[in-house]
Parts: structure tokens; sequence; C-alpha cells
């Protein structure tokens, strides 16, 4: 008798009869290599993974390549276009572009990934507590929700980056890092809204009543019951937060709201060539293609990922059977 249980489908009855499982004819796969492989088949999405990183690569570690860096002026080479000795050309004061371009993409990108990723985490925390707690917590919390979505986002960011009352914080927190807190306390109250629904429908589950019962602490069960099963939703979020952090990031600065020099992101790099785009156009449409190398494959990535985590899509193509 062999000692592992085992299935197979008899030809002639088409009932469930013994095979050895250890042939490899059966294989347990866990959720997270299902949507792995889901994912990796999307072959745009991987892609747009691709192209990210190599992105993401280059401004971590492309200033290691070059001699120049962004403040170094080259009087032989002003105003010139890309060349063996700049890459990406000079600016009109003989600055070396490639290396403001690495501090711009670095700049941007740093800034996506801590906005995509606290404004998850603190959206995931509240919308949960929100839910569990219901009652008047809930109607408290969502009050204020909706207070600060209703407040108007821009005007805050001028009045901090640009007004006279936020002169004492610009001297000592950088213009990126003060940009990345304003974003942080607006980008993360509509994820709050989607999670608090669907945290609501998890609440009435077994498992959550059986912790109650149990005595768990309740941000316990928030935080190990709630937020797990709600994985999905907020990878999509992660993903999506990073591209409207940046896009936010772009837009701020190129109205003048932004980053400011000394520091540079693609945001200003855009608005400072803006007005040269005739005259020097490669100062103007390097860093916009920059930007769009970053927005354009995250949004890849979010359609690959959300075709991954639902299991009724077909987009992702279909599971090739091994010949025989």
């Amino acid at each position: 008798m062999s000692s592992q249980p085992s299935l197979d489908m008899s030809p002639a009855t088409g009932i469930l009869t013994t095979v050895d499982l250890n042939k490899g004819e059966f294989e347990i796969i866990s959720k997270r290599k299902i949507i792995f492989r889901r994912f990796m088949r999307n072959r745009t999405a991987v892609a747009g993974l691709a192209i990210f990183l190599l992105v993401v690569a280059f401004g971590f570690l492309g200033g290691l390549v070059s001699p120049w860096d962004t403040t170094s002026i080259d009087p032989l080479y002003i105003s010139t276009g890309p060349s063996a000795v700049h890459w990406f050309g000079t600016t009109s004061a003989g600055t070396d572009l490639y290396a403001q371009m690495v501090e711009a993409v670095r700049t941007s990108v740093l800034i996506g990934l801590i906005v995509g990723a606290v404004s998850v985490v603190f959206a995931a925390v509240y919308g949960c507590v929100m839910a569990y707690f219901g009652g008047k917590v809930d109607k408290v919390m969502l009050f204020f929700l909706e207070t600060m979505i209703m407040a108007p986002s821009i005007l805050v960011v001028a009045i901090v980056v640009n007004g006279s009352g936020g002169e004492q914080i610009r001297q000592n927190v950088p213009g990126w890092l003060l940009l990345t807190i304003v974003l942080l306390i607006f980008n993360w109250m509509y994820t709050a809204r989607v999670i608090r629904s669907m945290a609501m429908s998890l609440i009435s589950r077994d498992y959550v009543k059986a912790a109650r019962y149990m005595g768990v602490p309740p941000m316990k069960i928030v935080w190990r019951h709630l937020v797990p099963n709600i994985g999905s939703l907020l990878v999509l979020e992660f993903t999506r937060g990073i591209s409207a952090a940046i896009l936010a990031e772009v837009s701020y600065t190129f109205i003048g709201i932004g980053v400011k020099y000394p520091n540079f992101s693609l945001g200003s790099l855009i608005s400072q060539a803006s007005s040269q785009i005739n005259t020097l156009p490669w100062m103007f449409w390097i860093p916009l293609l920059f930007f769009f190398l970053l927005v354009g494959p995250l949004s890849l990535m979010n359609d690959g990922l959300r075709d991954a985590f639902d299991p009724t899509s077909l987009s992702v193509g279909k599971v090739k059977k091994k010949k025989k």
C-alpha cells in the first residue's frame, strides 16, 4: 500500500481513484505564487515594471558614472546639446543636465515612494478603525475625513511652500521633504473611504468575531485580521499613490509652489525649460521623457496587478499545458 494519499480520474467511470503524488502531477501553489505567475504572464505589465526599475536605478546610481555634478560650470560647453562630454547637454549657465536629471529623478521617485507607502498604511489603519468601531467613533472620524477632503489642498501647499508664515519651516526643512509632508496630509483620504467600505464587509466574518470573544485588543484585530485581508487593494493603491504623488509634484512645481532651487525635480526642470523649448529643446524634452517613463509604466503595472488579483480576469492569458 502507498503511504501517500493520491487522486486520479478513472477514464472508464469518471471517478477519482489513486495515483502516486510523488510523480509530480499535482502541485500545491500558494496564493502569492499564483498572483506572481499571473502578473508575469502579462507582458505589458512586466515591461512597465522593467522600465520603472531602470528609471529608478538611473536616479539612484546614475551619478556614479558621470564626473559632473549639478552646480559645476563648463565654460567650453554653454547651451550645447547632447554630446560625448555632456550626455544630456548643458543649460544656459553651462551646468550639466545629466547630473541634474539624476537628482531630479531621484527626488521625484522618493516623493512618490514615500507618499505612496505612508499614505496607504495610514489610510488602511484609519479606514479599518472606522469600520471596526462603528457608531459614534465612525461618525466622528468620517466627519473629519469629509472635512479634510473638502479642504483646498493647492491653497495649503501654496501657503506652506511660498507663504510668509512658512518661512521658518522652509529654512529648516528641504523643499522636497516639505512638499512630501504636505502631500501626505491630503493623499490618503479617498483611499481611506474605500478601505472603510471593504473593511465593513469583513467585520461580520467568523475569525473577527472569534478574536473579539477571545479578548484580542481592537488595534491588534485591525492590524492582524482586517488590514491583511484587503492586501490586494493596498497594493493597487500603493502603485496608484506613487503615480499620483509624482503627478502632484510635477504639477505643483510647474506652477511655482513645489520643489525649488537648489533642489532639482522633474517638475522644476520642466518648469525652467518651458520658456526655452525653442532655443534649448533638450532641456524640456529630456525631463518630459523621463516623466512619462515613470508615470506610464506605473499605470501598466497597476493594470497588471489588478488583473493578477482578479481570479476571473482572462487578460493575463492562459496556462500552457505541458506536452507529454
